[in-house]
């Protein structure tokens, strides 16, 4: 790997940390100001937020909507010269509902922050039936 993949692939890890632990002063390093998050689906929570503020708010909300049970447990992390891609396992339960999917989230990184993330969702039928 390149010296910016290796560069990438640990800014990547230090952001999944950052969120499975709610640092929010790491999560504010590591996304630009602008990011783009793109989340698929027929549901409450799926559209694009724009900036940093916005994407934040989206991920309180999973929070929130869930009473703090929405966990991403890393199951690989592969990074280039552009960005990279997380393979997650997602959790979380919410009214009576338990979801267990798989999430795979494709990163663009520029100049060390992270400027748009693609959710997609194995099964995102089930994604949607969560937050339905």
């Amino acid at each position: 790997m390149s010296e910016t993949g290796d560069k990438n692939l640990a800014l990547m890890r230090r952001a999944l940390h950052a969120f499975q632990t709610g640092d929010m002063a790491i999560l504010t390093e590591v996304f630009d100001e602008m990011v783009v998050w793109r989340v698929p689906g027929r549901n409450r929570v799926a559209g694009d937020y724009e900036g940093r503020e916005a994407t934040f708010a989206f991920f309180g909300r999973l929070m929130e909507l869930t009473g703090g049970t929405f966990k991403v447990e890393s199951l690989d992390i592969l990074a280039n010269d552009r960005g990279g891609v997380f393979v997650d396992r997602v959790t979380a339960t919410r009214d009576g509902r338990s979801l267990d999917i798989r999430l795979m989230l494709h990163v663009t990184i520029q100049d060390g922050r992270i400027v748009e993330g693609y959710d997609q969702f194995h099964q995102e039928h089930l994604w949607d039936t969560f937050w339905g």
